[in-house]
Order: structure tokens, then C-alpha cells, then sequence
């Protein structure tokens, strides 16, 4: 499981860095340009990561958090992983 927080209608979209969310769990920044609206928002960041990450938008999943700007994500491979694909 990937913590994100979302950034929508980011004037720069991409991946940031890590932060430490409110529940003192590591967490990576994602901008996405489309509005938080009929999911389109959520759609964008499956297709970001599962880019970034190399792997297919299939195997990119939000799991928790869709009507939130903070998600859990399912992703095919443990954090290490992670942070060595997108670095930090």
C-alpha cells in the first residue's frame, strides 16, 4: 500500500517529494491538473503512478480515500520499491 496526498488543479502536474501525513505515516506528494470531479481526479493519479512506476494502470488501484485528498494506494510491489522507482 502507497499513502498519497492529492494535489487537483495543480498548475504543475507530476510527483513530489515525501511528507509525513497526520498519521506520522510517510506519504508522497501527486499533482494532478484535472478538478476533483466525477472522478477525474483519481483517474489522472492512477494514470501518473502507474507512469512513474512502470507498471500498468491495472495494477494502480485507489483502495481508500477516493473523496479524499488523502488515498491509499495498491501497488504490485513493497515501498523500498517504490522509493527506488520514484525516488527519495
Amino acid at each position: 500500500m502507497l499513502a498519497i496526498r492529492v494535489t487537483p488543479r495543480s498548475a504543475k502536474p507530476g510527483i513530489g517529494g515525501w511528507r509525513t501525513g497526520a498519521d506520522g505515516r510517510d506519504e508522497l506528494e501527486v499533482r494532478v491538473a484535472e478538478a476533483p470531479a466525477d472522478g477525474a481526479a483519481n483517474d489522472a493519479v492512477v494514470k501518473l503512478l502507474a507512469k512513474k512506476l512502470g507498471v500498468s494502470r491495472a495494477e494502480v488501484r485507489i483502495v481508500a480515500g477516493a473523496a479524499s485528498r488523502h488515498k491509499l494506494v495498491a501497488i504490485p510491489f513493497e515501498m523500498e520499491e517504490v522509493r527506488r522507482r520514484i525516488g527519495g
